[in-house]
């Protein structure tokens, strides 16, 4: 018989660990990723009310203006989009499976 073991694994990164054992994050990390949903949920907000305005134009046969709302929304969405998909970048370094 063999007496070779396989050899050993690597220890898991920091804030890698089992699902559930991770240690949480500090309390200004936290802080940091609950400031950067309020500021997507605040660019979303603006996104809604440029596209209501958006409705209102068109109805109003306002079509230019309609457009540059349409557009703004859709700035206002990117920007939130922008700010999720670093936190979920930054996540994804965290995250096991």
């Amino acid at each position: 018989m063999d007496d070779q073991q396989p050899p050993a694994a690597d220890p898991p990164a920091p804030g890698s660990q089992t699902p559930g054992t991770a240690d949480p994050p500090a309390p200004d990390a936290r802080e940091a990723a609950a400031r950067l949903f309020e500021e997507a949920a605040a660019e979303l907000d603006r996104a809604a009310a440029h596209c209501r305005r958006a409705a209102e134009h068109f109805r109003g046969g306002q079509v230019p203006s309609a457009t540059a709302h349409g557009w703004a929304a859709l700035g206002h969405l990117r920007e939130a989009e922008l700010g999720l998909e670093a936190q979920a970048r930054a996540h994804r370094l965290r995250s096991t499976v």
